[in-house]
């Protein structure tokens, strides 16, 4: 059967019911936008955050036929400036429209889908004003700054019916499903140990406060984060110039590279391991975290989870045990696999076939293309909210464990430290006023 999309089932159930009595003429009121029998049969997408990451992703969604990108959303002007060139320029026109304020776009009726890739502690609150507003979301990792409001928003997205997309985009790769399907499939016998590396935050020095640029609206940046003074090391964008942000490493806006690069690899560890319905039982470990200056995440740790199943992970930044990606250690063999390949032990493993009996784990080759075809069928993405967050409950425990320094137990059906109060606080998050996870 073919696929269709809301827009198009609209437009022929108007023409149906009025087929008998009325003329073949639809006006664009019932269809929500101008223009719209040119549009009726695509995806109509907007926007949001247009850094390096947010402009790839919209650049992927400009190669699609069945998509057209009418509005962008940045609150640095010149970045939503590029963005809308880049836009037209595709297109040949001058009809993609810029927006400072989010809310304005979401508030749109002809648009279906939402792009997503803005600072992490943005991520959640427009999230759910896009779930509210019945769009679909492709939305960038990781889900937020505290459990708290990955809950809120898993509840949102379930309770409203959006097509959600985590930014996990290696569940999209050959090489990284191969590697689960070995470890699903004991082809390194019985799974026992999970290594899994990533890169670490970095100390940043205090800047001077200085005047807040004309190009940029920081009220509207910090948003839901505390009053700040203005300094060029807080906000810096990540650009082509300079292929680095610095907010990743302040812990008012991200939790630091032990969740926002963290996540990609632990969200494969769950992948692997056949737990993306749950979360481990308890954390410990240690981690280190800078003395002075304007960051304040993570720049070293070593944790260690113990799963339900018996399974063990060691989680360390790339200095220690476990190196860059997921290591998966049977009884009989190792797998490890990273965005450099796969290597196994015994290497025959790698030219393996998984046979028609075994495990199959869900196959897409292109992320952003699973996200538009979910968008269309109504299906669930390669990696939907609930799988979203339980991958980034392990970063919200990694972050917590590192910070308390101690043993964790974990009740992953309560989504609770079990008899620790000041764990349980770490869940949630201050917002500044008038910010708030309630509509």
């Amino acid at each position: 059967m073919k696929l269709i999309n809301r827009r198009l089932f609209v437009k022929k159930s108007a023409l149906a019911a009025g087929a008998a009595c009325f003329p073949l003429i639809v006006p664009s009121s019932v269809l929500c936008r101008e223009n719209a029998t040119a549009l009726s049969d695509k995806i109509v997408m907007g926007c949001i955050g247009l850094g390096i990451r947010g402009t790839s992703n919209m650049r992927q969604f400009l190669r699609y036929e069945d998509v057209r990108v009418m509005a962008v959303c940045d609150v640095f002007k010149s970045q939503r400036q590029k963005a809308k060139e880049i836009v037209d320029d595709y297109y040949v026109n001058q009809e993609c429209a810029v927006y400072n304020d989010f809310r304005e776009l979401i508030d749109r009726k002809d648009i279906d889908a939402i792009s997503i890739a803005v600072p992490d502690h943005w991520h959640v609150l427009i999230g759910l004003a896009a779930s509210r507003a019945g769009k679909d979301m492709y939305f960038e990792k990781p889900v937020g700054l505290s459990m708290e409001q990955g809950q809120a928003l898993r509840k949102a997205i379930q309770d409203n019916k959006n097509v959600f997309q985590f930014g996990t985009q290696q569940r999209s790769s050959r090489d990284f499903r191969f590697a689960c399907e070995l470890t699903r499939n004991q082809r390194i016998g019985e799974l026992k140990t999970i290594f899994v590396g990533a890169p670490a935050s970095w100390p940043i020095p205090q800047d001077p406060e200085i005047p807040v640029p004309d190009d940029l609206n920081y009220d509207m940046w910090l948003g839901p984060a505390p009053m700040a003074p203005y300094s060029y090391q807080r906000c810096r964008p990540y650009t082509q110039e300079e292929s680095y942000s610095t907010w990743y490493h302040i812990y008012d806006y991200c939790l630091g590279f032990i969740a926002n690069w963290g996540v990609h690899h632990l969200d494969i560890a769950q992948w692997g391991n056949g737990s993306d319905d749950t979360t481990p039982i308890d954390v410990e470990g240690n981690g280190e975290f800078p003395q002075k200056g304007i960051a304040n995440c993570c720049i070293k740790w070593e944790l260690e989870f113990h799963y339900a199943n018996g399974v063990r992970m060691i989680y360390t930044d790339n200095q220690g045990r476990a190196k860059q990606g997921v290591r998966f250690e049977g009884s009989n063999g190792w797998v490890h696999v990273n965005r450099q390949g796969v290597e196994a032990e015994p290497n025959s493993l790698l030219s393996a076939t998984i046979g028609p009996n075994e495990i199959h784990l869900p196959e897409s080759d292109d992320h952003h293309r699973n996200f538009l075809d979910a968008v269309k069928s109504r299906k669930k993405t390669i990696c939907p909210v609930e799988t979203a967050v339980r991958s980034d409950t392990l970063c919200q425990l990694s972050n917590i464990a590192a910070r308390l320094g101690r043993k964790l137990r974990w009740n992953p059906d309560q989504e609770k430290f079990i008899d620790d109060q000041e764990a349980n606080n770490m869940l949630s998050r201050p917002m500044r006023a008038p910010w708030s996870l309630k509509a």
